[in-house]
């Protein structure tokens, strides 16, 4: 089962970075400008924000039933993907890559859910499993773009083909596993009794310091790697390459590698001592990055795919934390809203990167994202101080 649900949510989250791989592409056809350019990953996360804020205050996820939410979603995600393939006008574009981000919001945090109900005592590496399984669903365009003649339209239709795939795979061979959670009646309060629970705060808080630099990563490091070689500092879009393409595909899809061993060690060591560490050294490649901007990619790689690991390794592990933090009938909602929160704040650590490339150059533009790793450290110290939920 935790076979079934890995593969679904590596076909489903395929949407999520479509247009991204697409970017240089779209870029030329539409005469986009390097915001423009950046606003098609930000309309995917402001329509996932939207999508999973109503699901939470709907409680959609602690009322449908995770296996019809995943597959209904994810099989829309999949129509209002394809437009993107055969789009003639940007608004087009945003369109349908806000609506996919919509979709997405019945996609993760359901198959999140799903994975915990088989497990207990090895949660961490079951969500982690997931977890790294959407991971390299997310980079999977990358690669493709890397293949000779991949133009926009096959990108986005063999996404939209896999998250069709994963609808299907999920509602014909899933079921609730022995440690299933205990469904409730819809109720308006359920969000606040969520906000009351301090251990949920603080894991939360953590994690919001984790998405702080996650996202803004996974979104410009592909331009950063490609305006290293191009060795030109304050180039969004500079001239790719296969090689620089497969890179790109492999400094996101590590991180898959990374949730596991997150899983792994979380379950022998404690989830709190994990995403600690796992934030430091994130934070670390964060502020230190640039100093490889423009070297040779033997150097920068290295640094790229250790950050690429360890900026996820502890993700699914917030998740985690948060089933832990409040009753079994509010987990779906938990889970939900704190997936929210996280993404409606990368939509501004997105858009802040553009501008200080453009001040500063990409030596200097991820600096200000390792603040997050730092303050999810803070949090995550407080919470392991607070008494666990009885």
């Amino acid at each position: 089962m935790l076979a079934l649900l890995s593969l679904a949510e590596l076909l489903g989250m395929s949407l999520w970075f479509a247009g991204s791989a697409a970017a240089g592409q779209l870029r030329e056809q539409f005469s986009l400008s390097g915001g423009e350019v950046a606003a098609l990953t930000t309309a995917v996360q402001l329509g996932f924000v939207v999508g999973t804020a109503g699901s939470a205050l709907l409680n959609l996820a602690d009322v449908v039933p995770a296996r019809r939410l995943f597959a209904i979603a994810a099989a829309l995600g999949a129509v209002v993907n394809t437009p993107m393939a055969f789009a003639s006008t940007y608004p087009v574009l945003l369109a349908s890559r806000f609506a996919a981000g919509v979709c997405l919001a019945g996609v993760y945090p359901p198959a999140l859910k799903m994975a915990a109900t088989w497990f207990r005592a090895r949660r961490g590496l079951a969500v982690g499993a997931v977890v790294g399984a959407l991971t390299i669903g997310k980079a999977g365009p990358y690669l493709l773009h890397a293949l000779p003649d991949a133009g926009v339209a096959l990108i986005t239709l063999l996404a939209s083909g896999s998250a069709l795939i994963a609808a299907i795979v999920v509602l014909a061979g899933y079921r609730d596993g022995p440690f299933a959670f205990e469904s409730r009646p819809f109720a308006w309060s359920l969000v606040a009794s969520v906000i009351r629970e301090r251990r949920w705060r603080l894991a939360t808080g953590g994690y919001l310091g984790h998405m702080a630099e996650l996202y803004s990563y996974w979104t410009w490091i592909p331009a950063f790697v490609a305006a290293s070689v191009a060795r030109d500092p304050h180039a969004l879009t500079a001239p790719s390459s296969p090689a620089v393409a497969v890179l790109s595909f492999g400094v996101i899809a590590v991180g898959g590698i990374g949730c596991v061993w997150g899983g792994l060690v979380a379950d022998r060591i404690g989830r709190a001592p994990l995403v600690t560490r796992a934030l430091v050294i994130s934070g670390t490649c964060c502020a230190l990055v640039g100093l490889a901007f423009g070297r040779s990619l033997w150097i920068l790689a290295p640094v790229a795919l250790v950050w690429g690991f360890f900026i996820i390794a502890d993700s699914a592990q917030f998740s985690v934390l948060v089933t832990e933090s409040v009753p079994p009938h509010a987990v779906g909602t938990a889970l939900t809203l704190q997936i929210s929160l996280g993404f409606l704040l990368t939509i501004g650590t997105i858009q802040v990167i553009p501008p200080l490339v453009r001040f500063a150059g990409w030596p200097w533009a991820f600096v200000l994202l390792a603040a997050g790793p730092l303050l999810g450290i803070l949090s995550i110290r407080r919470l392991n101080w607070t008494a666990p939920l009885q």
